[in-house]
């Protein structure tokens, strides 16, 4: 039983090793262990700080990112419509440059139908006029080729000049 009991002597030798460790490790262990420990700790907050640092950043950034994102998409949504305006305007300039051209064109050929009309039309009034004359003179020469019919003629335009 004598290891469940101790006696004085060996408490106060335990006692005097307790204290001797104790005082050596205070004076050579014990400051560098809390200066790593505060170091450690130091590194730690800093970190921490750096870490909360660095996320602010990366949301600040995030941030200006989706702002540059949507100013690039509004100018290219403002360089497609100045485009489509630009191609819109182009379209409508050349229809009415087509339109224009094809009225001139119409109105050119209309002038042109026009005189190749009265042109045929003075043709055909020539030739009607020469093959009248032809006509007349080959109806004439049957009709006065005997000179009864001559003398016939003659009376009849003289009693007709009378009557006017």
């Amino acid at each position: 039983m004598g290891l469940i009991t101790p006696g004085i002597g060996l408490l106060f030798w335990m006692f005097i090793a307790f204290t001797a460790v104790l005082f050596i490790l205070r004076k050579f262990a014990w400051k560098p262990i809390l200066q790593a420990l505060k170091e450690r700790e130091t590194s730690i907050t800093t970190a921490l700080s750096e870490a909360r640092m660095a996320r602010e950043e990366v949301s600040l950034l995030k941030v200006k990112n989706n702002e540059l994102i949507h100013e690039v998409q509004e100018e290219r949504d403002a360089i497609l419509k100045e485009a489509r305006d630009t191609k819109s305007a182009i379209v409508a300039d050349a229809k009415n440059r087509a339109k224009e051209e094809a009225d001139r064109m119409i109105k050119q050929a209309r002038e042109e139908i026009l005189s190749e009309k009265n042109a045929a039309m003075s043709e055909i009034r020539s030739h009607v006029a020469s093959l009248s004359i032809e006509i007349a003179e080959k109806i004439l020469k049957s009709e006065l080729s005997e000179e009864k019919k001559q003398k016939a003629l003659i009376d009849n335009l003289i009693d007709e000049i009378k009557l006017n």
